[in-house]
């Protein structure tokens, strides 16, 4: 496994987009104001207990499109579990779980499609680089897809600002 040498960054970019669904969560009309234009940005699925987590992945996994991107890891179970710990959420390789701490044992607040979709990433990145260009990649192609192009567009915009190295996808 090679060193994760952009983790920070992309938690960073991440994060960053995190707080702009949450403030918009609580707007009554979710506008962003993005360099002048108006975007209206999709509401992010919030999860009230780690079944519909589940359900969330196998359906996500399930898309025509995840599968022919990524047939190898489409094919591999997936399960969920409770996170003891409340400050991460986090991918176990070996065993193809997200540990994701919920409402019991945190505020929830990993209870969230971008968390899940970050957590997805890691299942479908091929390469072992954890945080690496090609995870980085995946993320942002499963928020684009999933979470809408607007959400994808301020993922991308806050990566380039936070420095995160990524680029396109291919199937090899």
């Amino acid at each position: 496994m090679r060193a994760d040498t952009q983790k920070k960054r992309v938690y960073d970019a991440e994060f960053f987009v995190r707080s702009i669904l949450e403030s918009l969560a609580r707007a009554d009309v979710p506008t962003f104001d993005f360099y002048g234009s108006s975007l209206i940005i999709p509401l992010e699925r919030k999860f009230g207990d780690l079944d519909s987590i589940q359900r969330y992945i196998d359906a996500v996994l399930g898309l025509n499109w995840v599968h022919d991107m990524w047939p190898e890891r489409t094919i591999l179970p997936v399960r969920v579990r409770r996170r003891a710990g409340r400050r991460f959420a986090h991918y176990e390789p070996a065993t193809h779980t997200f540990a994701i701490p919920d409402y019991a044992t945190s505020s929830g607040w990993a209870m969230r499609e971008i968390v899940i979709l970050h957590e997805l990433s890691h299942h479908l990145s091929r390469h072992g680089e954890v945080h690496g260009a090609e995870f980085a990649s995946t993320f942002l192609h499963l928020v684009r897809e999933v979470m809408g192009p607007e959400v994808g567009l301020l993922l991308t915009d806050s990566y380039t600002r936070h420095g995160v190295i990524f680029g396109a996808l291919t199937n090899a």
